[in-house]
């Protein structure tokens, strides 16, 4: 494992630019965090995609597209695997609460059953686009106990627990998928809203669960928070990146690969995407095998029909004149404790209200013609922000590179007022990769700072970046971890998602396991606000049912409010020292005695804020102290 030296200047040169590659060899560069384990996937998942995360207890559900895998963090420096659950679909986002686990099926291979042939047919009653309910209360023995159908598949989904509802929670599904045949799925509409109410685009769907009968989940609702959106301004591509894409289009064509118009643009069609088509052309025509001259031929003439079907019909033409916004939100961040959520869907970032779970209310929509792909939501802990993150090219495509601009493919910090969003700032990951390594702002959540907004956050073959977003005009970085290229040529891998959880930072490599990370202290935090951050403890995690942060009375929470006074100039040197000499002493006191002495430091505190240029935060350490004497 490298070393880690706690600097408040980031290392120059920065040690992630030129890492030497390789699949589990490669080179690592670390700053101001301390590696924990490093742990490679179970045979089965060896050679998957490793997608989302969820935790109960002392477990890590690591979602995959081969399933998902239930690891052992109690000792984080030794994971151990519980189990490995093998079920493949497209992306088998997880979610967890109490005894269930959620897991979402998008793609047309997905079998009810689980099993790894896939569907051949077009139409089939075996075929999973939805939610599955798994029963852990057995974590060594998952049962499928219910699975919920959706007309688009889930691509990601959110759990929203209400406080005012303890029987039920709710699923927010997002689905990006083609529209199935309602011979598959009754109640399935492709045609738009303004040729059929009834259509499945335009539309999320809102999973009612009862928790002692989770076998009667059903939709309640198909909220249409997209009404009145038309698409944004886009930025397109560099100048770099489009003459880069004609020339691979012209190589790629010439050595016979499949192309298609999208949106305008011609596009090389993926291998996987090749591959699929073609089965279903040899089961059409009830052959087995490989495919023939003659498959190919249809594949070529049934290719703008093809992508018309599932981008829509006027996917193979270049966009004129007005067009509709999104169809679908790509990720929904629920925060149930201020009855509000941030969606990110496609060309919009939405400000919702869940305050009636069943029934959520666009407030405000931000548009950026420097997104290309709005990904997903962080709000702060008292809702006085939000974050968006940009997921420009699609996730495999290496986009962090010296040449492109700083403000594509970067977060987007607002505050947020009642129902207004203002832009404040960019934040984007300052260390540039190279050209095969696929880098995007992914998936992160808080680390519970008190006093602060702290977030750590994967940026795929970026690695993870912590910074620091209080001030949400100057975000700052102030801890890394990055490796190099898992291989010489562009593939999927790195950090798929980067969580705080109960003392630790958990990242879901997306080929190379499971890693586990923890703070070491800096000039940006301090032990004390270390300690304080692990006095937060959940049973149960899922970043997009965001959940609100109390930190409970300690002499860890009180240091750390000092630490950020005396950082901040907030009261003199003398009173600092004085402080923490009274906070020592309190605690070397007696039960009966101790409260106080609390006091009495609490009302000089109150005295002090008066004449502080940090008057909240000297407040925040009173309030913290006479909670102490209590």
């Amino acid at each position: 494992m490298p070393t880690t030296t706690p600097s408040a200047t980031a290392p120059t040169p920065d040690p992630r630019v030129g890492l030497r590659g390789g699949a589990y060899d490669a080179a690592e560069a670390v700053w101001n965090l301390r590696v924990l384990s490093e742990t490679k996937p179970s045979e089965k998942f060896a050679s998957g995609i490793n997608s989302d995360l969820a935790f109960l207890g002392n477990y890590v559900i690591q979602g995959s597209f081969s399933g998902y895998q239930v690891w052992d963090i109690s000792n984080p420096k030794q994971v151990v695997l519980k189990t490995a659950y093998f079920c493949p679909a497209s992306q088998s986002d997880v979610s967890v609460y109490r005894n269930l686990l959620f897991v979402s099926g998008e793609d047309l291979s997905a079998r009810v059953d689980c099993g790894a042939e896939g569907v051949k047919d077009t139409v089939s009653k075996d075929r999973l686009r939805g939610i599955r309910i798994f029963d852990i209360s057995d974590i060594n023995n998952p049962k499928n106990v219910g699975n919920v159908q959706t007309c688009r598949g889930s691509h990601t989904h959110s759990l929203l627990v209400d406080p005012k509802d303890p029987e039920n929670v709710y699923v927010y599904v997002s689905g990006s998928g083609g529209v199935r045949s309602p011979s598959e799925l009754a109640g399935c509409v492709k045609l738009s809203p303004d040729k059929d109410p009834n259509s499945a685009l335009f539309r999320i769907e809102v999973i009612k669960v009862p928790l002692a009968h989770p076998e009667q989940a059903a939709i309640v609702t198909s909220p249409r928070i997209f009404t009145g959106l038309t698409a944004p301004a886009h930025h397109g591509e560099t100048a770099i990146d489009i003459a880069e894409h004609k020339q691979e289009v012209e190589a790629a064509k010439a050595r016979g690969a499949y192309t298609a118009v999208l949106f305008g643009e011609e596009q090389v069609a993926p291998d996987f995407f090749v591959a699929e088509q073609l089965k279903t052309i040899i089961a059409a025509r009830g052959g087995t095998g490989a495919p023939t001259a003659a498959d190919s031929a249809t594949l070529r003439r049934e290719l703008p029909n093809i992508v018309a079907k599932m981008f829509g019909p006027n996917a193979s033409a270049a966009a004129t004149g007005p067009q509709p916004g999104p169809s679908q939100c790509h990720d929904i961040t629920l925060y149930p404790a201020i009855g509000r959520a941030g969606g990110a869907c496609g060309g919009y970032g939405l400000l919702l209200d869940i305050s009636d779970p069943a029934h959520p209310v666009r407030l405000n929509a931000a548009a950026d013609s420097n997104f290309s792909y709005w990904h997903s939501a962080t709000f702060n802990n008292d809702g006085s922000k939000v974050l968006f993150s940009d997921e420009w090219g699609g996730g495999m495509q290496p986009k962090c590179r010296s040449t492109d601009p700083r403000e594509w493919g970067a977060d987007a910090i607002f505050t947020v007022s009642g129902n207004d969003m203002q832009f404040k700032s960019y934040y984007k990951l300052p260390a540039p990769q190279t050209k095969v390594e696929n880098c995007v702002a992914h998936n992160g959540s808080l680390i519970p700072i008190p006093g602060r907004d702290v977030m750590a956050q994967a940026w795929y073959q970026g690695g993870i970046s912590v910074f620091d977003w209080t001030d949400p005009a100057h975000p700052r970085e102030i801890a890394y971890f990055d490796r190099g290229p898992a291989d010489t040529t562009l593939k999927l891998s790195g950090s798929w998602s980067a969580y705080w959880y109960n003392g630790v930072i958990v990242s879901s490599e997306i080929t190379r396991g499971l890693d586990i990370f923890e703070l070491a202290p800096s000039a940006f935090i301090s032990q004390n606000e270390i300690d304080a951050a692990k006095t937060i403890h959940f049973d149960y995690y899922n970043t997009q049912g965001q959940q609100k942060l109390v930190w409970p009375p300690s002499f860890a929470l009180a240091r750390a409010y000092v630490d950020q006074l005396e950082r901040s100039g907030g009261l003199g040197a003398s009173r600092i020292s004085s402080v923490r000499q009274q906070l020592t002493s309190a605690e070397g006191r007696s039960a009966s005695d101790r409260p106080r002495a609390l006091g009495t430091l609490a009302a000089e505190l109150n005295a002090d804020a008066n004449g502080s240029s940090d008057a909240s935060k000297v407040r925040a350490l009173a309030s913290a102290v006479r909670d102490l004497a209590r």
